[in-house]
């Protein structure tokens, strides 16, 4: 669809954005001519709510494992409140932005997810896994020059309900459903190690056959951020970038196409 369409996983963990300079470096990128979309989490601020409802956080696999209980705080944090507040930090950058939400703009759509990376059956509730992804409503902002800042949150194609999709992996969807020529999943690590926390073992560039080949080794929530390189690639994006979202130096170097890991087709 585009060469020039950069796709960007904004992770709970990298939201320490309080001197705007995440916004400031997107904004030189989009002035030379890059479309950017967002796509968020929220790991930390859902904890914090669920905590405060006094609801238990359990996860499976680097998935969140969703009640209905779970999901109505989910759903709130996410698309009323981080995807606003990352749309407003961007906008005080000087990037026009705009929160929507994946189920309510009509832009993602899953079905119940019942396996893990690995694998494995678990029951994780209102989890989803992306079915379609429908990019009009990212189309008409992006020809306004906005950026979509897209909450993860899914319509159920098997009935009325909404379901909790993985950022990572609903922003993999995003990405190859425009063709975006990367994406850069933001996170609290340099990258995909193949012996974490082995520093040495940093990977720099792997193809998708040989991180299909060890994808099962990787556990907690390294797991979804590997299936959703995967994803990503074989659904159309061209490459993926994944880095350390808390070090502002870490983006700059990504928009300049080095450091992190770069997973190819």
């Amino acid at each position: 669809m585009s060469e020039n369409i950069l796709v960007i996983k904004f992770g709970g963990h990298a939201m320490s954005d309080n001197d705007g300079l995440f916004g400031k470096k997107l904004a030189l990128a989009i002035a030379q001519g890059l479309k950017v979309v967002v796509v968020h989490g929220g790991g930390p601020q859902i904890n914090s709510a669920l905590s405060s409802a006094g609801i238990e956080s359990t996860f499976l696999g680097g998935f969140r494992v969703t009640t209905p209980e779970t999901f109505a705080v989910v759903e709130r944090v996410l698309s009323d409140e981080v995807g606003p507040q990352v749309a407003q930090t961007l906008t005080q950058s000087g990037v026009a932005a705009l929160a929507i939400s994946g189920r309510h703009s009509g832009t993602i759509f899953a079905r119940k997810q019942i396996n893990l990376v690995n694998g494995s059956v678990a029951e994780l509730g209102l989890v989803g896994e992306v079915a379609d992804i429908d990019t009009t409503a990212i189309q008409v902002l992006l020809e306004k020059n906005v950026v979509p800042v897209i909450s993860p949150i899914a319509n159920d194609v098997d009935s009325d309900a909404g379901l909790n999709v993985n950022a990572d992996i609903a922003a993999a969807a995003v990405a190859g459903a425009l063709h975006a020529a990367e994406l850069i999943i933001m996170t609290d690590v340099a990258g995909i190690y193949r012996n974490w926390p082995d520093a040495s073992s940093l990977i720099s560039i792997i193809n998708s056959a040989e991180l299909s080949s060890i994808k099962g080794t990787f556990s907690e929530g390294m797991a979804p951020k590997v299936q959703a390189s995967l994803d990503a690639i074989a659904a159309g994006a061209a490459a993926v970038r994944i880095i350390d979202g808390t070090n502002p130096e870490a983006f700059a170097d990504a928009l300049a196409h080095s450091g992190g890991t770069l997973v190819i087709a």
